[in-house]
């Protein structure tokens, strides 16, 4: 296959260089061919293949669903798909979906409103903080991310659920990581092989919930 080669004028180096990398990534083109909003897709596809979080009686909830990559791929899987993101997402088939900040209150409850008392079994999170190129405050800011999602897993996921969400290499704390560890069954992580590599992306597998003494009803 011939790459494709970006020659608008008006566009800086840096945008032409992430438009024609987009233009030749096979997961790009593939994602397009097989009709699916994102490239992202396929790494919920590998995690699912791998790690089975998923089955037909699943609630999931899908964090920083935008576009809907990951809950298109979801939904048929499942029973009922509740996606949430600060941004638009198109309407999918058995995909509630709720625009707004996860970290707000109005959010929250607009989620538990939907599960109407119900646990939820798998929480999937491609949610990432802004970078700003210092490790340092990079890797504070998923850390930071992560530990709010671990919040929430604990008060609203099932007993035996599980948690999917990313994080970067070297991106999770000691502790939080023991805390993962002493909540579940097992702990592992997963780069997907549609994960770009140069990316420090990778994802924390979180499977068989052991439930939490401090939990809360809604």
């Amino acid at each position: 296959m011939l790459k494709q080669r970006v020659r608008n004028k008006h566009l800086t180096n840096s945008s032409k260089k992430w438009l024609q990398r987009q233009l030749n990534d096979k997961y790009v083109i593939q994602a397009r061919n097989d009709g699916y909003r994102s490239r992202a897709t396929f790494k919920i596809m590998e995690i699912q293949q791998k790690y089975s979080i998923i089955n037909s009686n699943s609630v999931v909830l899908d964090l920083g669903a935008s576009p809907g990559g990951w809950s298109q791929f979801v939904a048929p899987l499942c029973k009922h798909v509740i996606a949430v993101d600060l941004l638009e997402m198109q309407p999918l088939p058995n995909v509630d979906f709720i625009q707004g900040d996860f970290h707000s209150n109005e959010t929250l409850d607009k989620i538990y409103k939907l599960i109407n008392g119900r646990s939820i079994d798998v929480i999937i999170s491609d949610m990432a903080p802004s970078t700003c190129g210092i490790p340092k405050i990079d890797h504070l800011r998923i850390v930071n991310l992560l530990e709010e999602v671990f919040t929430f897993a604990k008060q609203a996921l099932s007993f035996g659920g599980a948690l999917v969400a990313k994080t970067f290499q070297g991106g999770g704390s000691d502790i939080l990581l023991k805390q993962l560890r002493s909540s579940f069954r097992k702990v592992s992580n997963f780069k997907p092989k549609s994960s770009r590599k140069e990316s420090s992306e990778l994802y924390v597998i979180c499977k068989g919930f052991l439930g939490n003494i401090d939990q809360i009803q809604p």
